[in-house]
């Protein structure tokens, strides 16, 4: 896509087709301070600098690996004043990662009380007789214990 002028800048409908992005998107990284607000033209159309590019697909990088837009307009306002907020994104990036191990964790008890739900209800199915009720769900129970990001985790009741 060709800049419309001849200074390199681009307009927001061409800055939002190169990144993949809504224009909708660009106006809300704008606001969240981690898009600088663009020039305008005699036509009050925005014109945002050939740089505006690389910063977009840096945000989508960042956003991508877990990154938020208020921990991202935090670093790069000290960055964009001449800091060096290394340290800071670092740990930031150890965070994430705690985060999604903690989420794997999660998952991987849910498939556990899945799979044992599964077996349960299997055999439930087995041993009813036609046309009964095996009442699957009335033997799930809500976790007294809920998971540290949802309270959607489901355990089976044992049986007395």
């Amino acid at each position: 896509m060709k800049a419309s002028s001849g200074d390199g800048s681009l307009s927001s409908g061409e800055l939002a087709g190169l990144t993949g992005v809504s224009r909708d998107t660009l106006r809300h990284y704008e606001r969240k301070g981690v898009l600088p607000r663009p020039l305008r033209s005699r036509n009050a159309y925005r014109q945002y600098p050939p740089e505006a590019l690389q910063r977009v697909q840096l945000v989508r990088r960042a956003l991508s690996v877990g990154f938020t837009l208020d921990e991202l307009a935090k670093v790069l306002k000290v960055r964009d004043g001449g800091g060096a907020p290394c340290e800071e994104v670092r740990k930031l990036a150890a965070q994430k990662l705690v985060d999604v191990q903690d989420q794997l964790r999660e998952l991987t008890k849910l498939r556990d009380d899945l799979q044992n739900t599964l077996s349960d209800w299997d055999a439930r199915l087995v041993h009813r007789a036609k046309g009964e009720r095996a009442n699957l769900l009335e033997s799930l129970s809500v976790d007294s214990k809920p998971a540290k990001r949802s309270n959607n985790s489901i355990k089976r009741k044992k049986e007395k």
